[in-house]
């Protein structure tokens, strides 16, 4: 047997030395064969990349919106530095322990795997590397010898060319979890509700083990399954000295509990906006922050809810004043709602502002010398022919300060400031604050478009309060912190702005909707606006300061109305309470004054700058920026007396029509009393208005209308038909006049002399 065994060797020598060129020729090949294969070019981003989810962010990196990946699957794609330390460890421990040592096949397991295997008959062992399993993710599953080969040849070709890091951020971002989860970052969120940087040790463990089978190791279907292969995890993790043995004690003791946690589906309209970019699988940074976001949602769901149905949507937009970025965005009060097409952007939608656009009429005004804040208005009917605008309670006030009014939202008065600026010049001013729906001419709105016969979207009006907050520099919102803005530019005067400021500070609040009104321990100092479309179908409320600015609109999206839709009685609460919820900053929450303003004496009487005539002034600050053009002109010396007389002559308009009181042309009353005088009121028809029409119906005692007068109250008037005198009315004893076709004067006068005029035409139904 001996000899037979070194004739055997001695055969092979022989041989050896017969065909030793051609062996070194044939392994001189092979290894040529393998270095090129090895050194040829390799398209190393075929494996070294996911197909990401695509997810909105705020500007904090929280997930506030993601979509599903092209393949329908869940995948957040995060860097190393974003993934727990701990589920690093253990999916090298239980997946490839000497990751850091082979050169992407380890010949220690290959050569384990080949001896258990053939010792049993059977595969009872595997050699897969991580890196491996990379390879294996982009090619399938299949586990052929032929296969194997590949996946270890295209191994080591990858780990030739890339680094271990790379290798593991894409084994960790490609391994299936289960379901349409992939990457760890997607399987932590959905069965710990947590990112996967915040895992714990017994977590991270559970984890590490599902990509091996991810179904039959699904917590969530087969719980005792997963625990022992979590605990195997943890075994490997204490044999690799990766966890002390107290470590894994505690680790092991843990129940698993695991749940189905929903991704954060914050902000759903700016999402589906940008839902082009998201399907692209970027990651887009927003300006949002997911605390306030998150509040604000719930708070304006829990405000809709409050007013038992009457009122089925409100949208809101906060924004950071001092550069105009937004920190929370809420389109509807519930976007998966499809009775109040919650999906619809009531944001963009243009509505009806209400009164919300005084403010930036006042500030204009201001800004053009055509009114001081201090200065006296008359709240009174306005009879414009067929436009006779009257107050939201019906009510007029008489004298009123500029900022009184403003305050109080007296609509005569605010319309006196539009017509003595223009409606051109107002029309214009919005266009050029970005107001994008003006489609019509300043003449088709007319003097109405201060109470609110326009449309406008929340977000225009809410970047033009932040101008206000921001004292005057007009700047685009900003929704992600890579967005290309215009540059900012300066609207308004600073100190036009502080009086802005001066003009609408209130204190805020409870809510009169809430069954136990809030107890807010933080009051800031804020402005706000409130606006009531005609009709109650919008209810607004704009609230600001230096630190925030705060937009907000409640209505239904049909449009129908609903008493509950007043600006004060549920805007207003919605807004105090976003504003109330938002964190304290650093920045002052009042503009300080200084340098801004100037020191005037103003008459007391008419609150313009005091002329030489008016016998009592006071000490007013002006924005530095008005000039004292206007002055003081309801006070003069009585005839034939001299500068230093005590005879002052008061004289003052009586219609809000064309009020100035620095330029009064038209007196209804001069008196020579200068410790006051009392305002005699023009006489106007009210019913009929000038210029209306009207058409008979030929009803019995339905053709005829009663006579009205601004006089009624103030005594007995009578009245004129044509030349005809029909008679004496008052307030008890009310004149009917029956109407007859044609064109036909109505006049009328009171006991002093004073007299109204009217023109009416009367149509026949064919006409």
């Amino acid at each position: 047997m001996k000899q037979r065994f070194f004739n055997i060797v001695r055969r092979l020598k022989c041989l050896l030395r017969k065909q030793r060129k051609a062996l070194i020729l044939v392994i001189s090949a092979s290894m040529l064969i393998a270095i090129t294969v090895l050194l040829w070019p390799m398209d190393v981003g075929f494996y070294l990349q996911t197909n990401a989810s695509g997810e909105l962010h705020d500007h904090n990196g929280q997930l506030l919106y993601p979509v599903l990946n092209s393949d329908d699957n869940w995948c957040f794609e995060r860097p190393l530095d974003q993934i727990s330390p701990k589920l690093i460890q253990a999916t090298l421990a239980v997946e490839d322990h000497r990751f850091d040592y082979h050169p992407g096949v380890d010949p220690i397991a290959v050569v384990r795997a080949l001896y258990q295997n053939m010792r049993h008959g059977r595969t009872v062992s595997g050699a897969s590397t991580l890196t491996m399993q990379v390879i294996k993710l982009r090619h399938g599953h299949h586990s052929s010898i032929k296969t194997k080969l590949y996946q270890q040849m295209q191994a080591i070709r990858l780990r030739l060319r890339a680094s271990k890091e790379q290798i593991l951020w894409a084994y960790l971002n490609n391994a299936p979890y289960g379901g349409n989860l992939i990457g760890c970052e997607a399987a932590a969120r959905r069965y710990f509700g947590k990112p996967s940087n915040e895992l714990t040790l017994d977590e991270a463990a559970l984890l590490a083990g599902l990509p091996k089978a991810p179904s039959r190791f699904n917590p969530r279907l087969h719980l005792m399954q997963a625990k022992k292969r979590r605990d195997f995890v943890l075994v490997r993790m204490l044999q690799e000295d990766l966890i002390t043995p107290q470590e894994y004690r505690d680790a092991q003791k843990k129940w698993i509990n695991t749940t189905w946690h929903d991704f954060p589906k914050l902000s759903p309209h700016l999402a589906m906006q940008h839902r082009h970019k998201l399907d692209d699988s970027n990651k887009l940074v927003t300006t949002l922050d997911y605390s306030i976001q998150l509040k604000a949602e719930q708070i304006i769901q829990a405000a809709v809810k409050r007013t038992w149905g009457q009122i089925e949507n409100a949208a809101a937009i906060i924004i950071d004043s001092s550069n105009a970025e937004v920190l929370a965005r809420v389109g509807s009060a519930d976007f998966s709602n499809q009775e109040i097409d919650g999906q619809f952007d009531i944001c963009q939608a243009e509505r009806s502002p209400g009164s919300t656009l005084k403010p930036l009429l006042f500030a204009l005004a201001m800004k053009k010398n055509q009114l001081y804040p201090c200065e006296i208005l008359l709240d009174d009917s306005w009879d414009q022919g067929i436009y006779n605008p009257e107050n939201f309670d019906q009510s007029y006030k008489g004298l009123i300060t500029a900022d009184r009014a403003l305050q109080t939202s007296r609509n005569v008065p605010c319309i006196t400031v539009l017509e003595r600026i223009g409606q051109q010049s107002f029309h214009s001013y919005l266009q050029s604050i970005k107001f994008s729906t003006l489609h019509r001419s300043a003449k088709h709105y007319g003097l109405g478009i201060i109470i609110g016969n326009c449309e406008v979207k929340l977000e225009e009006l809410a970047a033009a309060y932040a101008m206000l907050a921001n004292l005057g520099e007009y700047r685009e919102l900003e929704y992600f912190q890579d967005q290309k803005t215009a540059p900012p530019f300066r609207s308004l005067s600073r100190g036009v702005c502080i009086k802005t400021y001066q003009m609408l500070e209130a204190p805020l609040q409870n809510d009169p909707l809430a069954s136990n009104p809030d107890r807010i321990s933080y009051q800031p100092r804020v402005c706000w606006k409130t606006g009531t479309s005609q009709g109650y179908r919008d209810a607004w409320t704009v609230m600001f300061n230096q630190q925030y600015t705060v937009a907000v609109w409640l209505g239904n999206n049909d449009g129908h109305a609903s008493r509950l839709l007043v600006g004060s009685r549920s805007a207003l609460p919605l807004a105090r309470k976003l504003f109330s919820m938002l964190p304290e900053s650093n920045r002052a929450e009042w503009p300080s004054v200084q340098g801004d303003f100037q020191e005037v004496q103003i008459c007391s009487r008419s609150g313009l700058p005091s002329s030489d005539w008016c016998p009592h002034t006071y000490v007013e600050y002006l924005p530095k920026s008005q000039f004292l053009n206007r002055k003081c002109d309801i006070h003069y010396p009585a005839p034939n007396q001299t500068q230093n007389t005590n005879a002052i002559i008061e004289r003052w308009p009586a219609s809000p029509q064309g009020w100035d009181l620095s330029n009064i042309t038209s007196p209804y009353i001069a008196q020579s009393k200068s410790n006051g005088a009392s305002i005699s009121k023009e006489l106007r028809i009210l019913s009929p208005t000038d210029r209306s029409e009207f058409i008979l119906t030929g009803e019995e005692n339905a053709d005829r209308i009663q006579l009205k007068t601004s006089l009624d109250k103030d005594g007995p008037v009578h009245w004129y038909y044509e030349a005809e005198y029909l008679g004496k009315a008052t307030v008890d004893n009310p004149m009917y006049l029956k109407l007859q076709s044609g064109e036909h004067a109505i006049s009328c006068m009171t006991s002093d002399g004073r007299v109204g005029k009217a023109v009416i035409n009367v149509l026949t139904p064919s006409e």
